[in-house]
């Protein structure tokens, strides 16, 4: 698929394609007898699961390391899953913490609840 339509299937711009190829994240695509990009449909895997790293709040710098791992091959699987548990660790301490934030804002709501049905009685 030519990288419009990646684009499209995938959410990322244009621009945001290219940067990934040339950080690494993407690996290069083929190029038609035109030379524009010609990329596989396996990419919009790849992509989906780049989306959840970035979202889950893991830096480019490990993504692109994770991927220089995975280009590597079953060679690497070990490095992978240590980086993957990392990052779930650090996931689910966030959680943990905005699951306190949560329960304290919720606390709040109820004591103001609390108050505001005093003051209109």
């Amino acid at each position: 698929m030519k990288i419009g339509a990646l684009a499209r299937r995938s959410g990322l711009s244009v621009h945001t394609i290219r940067y990934y190829e040339q950080i690494g994240l993407l690996p290069p695509a083929t190029r038609d007898r035109s030379g524009h990009r010609d990329y596989d449909d396996m990419v919009l895997t790849w992509i989906a699961f780049l989306h959840r790293l970035k979202e889950t709040g893991m830096p480019i710098s490990e993504m692109v390391r994770y991927a220089e791992w995975r280009a590597q091959g079953d060679v690497t699987i070990g490095e992978r899953m240590e980086l993957l548990e990392a990052h779930r660790d650090s996931v689910a301490d966030k959680i943990r913490a905005l699951q306190q934030s949560l329960e304290a804002l919720d606390d709040k709501i109820r004591t103001y609840a609390t108050m505001r049905e005093r003051t209109t009685k």
